[in-house]
């Protein structure tokens, strides 16, 4: 099982947003080379506890590879191991990815010496015992998108003469997808034509990011980016990323303008000056 949110265990657990730990990390990057037999992922992990990486390193606990994808596969890392090769027979890449590390007791483990816990548990932290097969710890998630066919492009613009009104914005499974009644509607071969449709991209932003607050937000009108679960769908998925780049935190149905100004890079001020432009120039 694939953690993708911090989730309630009887005892502490590393991860990068636990309040257990001094220092709650247990960050992890992925590489991806393949030749034509195999995929070898290039580990970059760090476990920002002394006390679980001395355990690593004796044996008493172990790192585990977690891939999800089609099917899920677990593999046991060596202390040290940087990298692991899985034959491309026994996995496919073309959907959806998911991987993580986590940390597993070998044997039973007290915390009596487990400095690196927060004072919070020092009155008691000497009556904590985790059998063998414990979960010790869980690493962010990193995602490998193989079903997306075209990553940057959040747009498609169609012309569908027999559409009964001038213009109809559809959400695709990857793309907002923008269709015109008209080749006319859509400015080809005026300068700036791209900042003419202004008000059709605004619309169509408008109408995923709501439909994003919809079905990330679970009816609660609102998303926070930092805890929530990665999107399953590709378009949602373009926009989370998109918005987390920006480095917006939350999207509601209160600040969608607001996170559209910060994504579009400068659309309306773009528009502006294309509108002013044609109208100096009198064209």
């Amino acid at each position: 099982m694939i953690y993708k949110k911090d989730a309630n265990f009887p005892y502490p657990i590393l991860t990068n947003t636990t309040t257990a730990y001094m220092n709650p990390y247990f960050s992890l990057d992925v590489r991806l080379e393949e030749n034509t037999n195999a995929y070898r992922f290039l580990l970059d992990y760090e476990v920002g506890s002394t006390f679980i990486n001395n355990l690593i390193q004796k044996n008493q606990a172990t790192v585990i590879f977690i891939i999800q994808s089609k099917d899920t596969r677990f593999v046991k890392l060596t202390p040290n191991q940087s990298y692991i090769d899985i034959e491309k027979s026994r996995i496919s890449l073309n959907k959806r990815t998911s991987i993580q590390l986590q940390i597993q007791t070998n044997e039973e483990i007290g915390f009596t010496n487990n400095d690196d816990l927060t004072s919070f548990y020092e009155p008691f932290k000497n009556e904590i015992m985790l059998s063998k097969n414990k979960l010790l710890g869980f690493s962010n998630v990193v995602i490998f998108e193989g079903s997306i066919q075209q990553p940057l492009v959040l747009f498609e613009k169609k012309l569908n003469e027999n559409l009964t009104s001038d213009i109809k914005v559809e959400l695709g499974t990857e793309t907002i997808i923008l269709h015109y009644k008209k080749a006319e509607f859509q400015f080809n071969g005026m300068r700036n034509s791209r900042n003419f449709n202004t008000p059709y991209l605004y619309i169509g932003l408008q109408k995923a990011l709501q439909n994003f607050v919809s079905e990330c937000g679970r009816d609660e009108g609102a998303v926070d980016l930092t805890h929530c679960d990665v999107p399953e769908t590709g378009l949602d998925y373009k926009l989370y990323n998109l918005m987390v780049k920006k480095m917006i935190t939350e999207i509601s149905n209160e600040n969608i303008d607001e996170v559209i100004s910060l994504i579009s890079e400068k659309m309306i001020e773009k528009y502006s000056m294309a509108v002013r432009e044609l109208d100096q120039n009198g064209d």
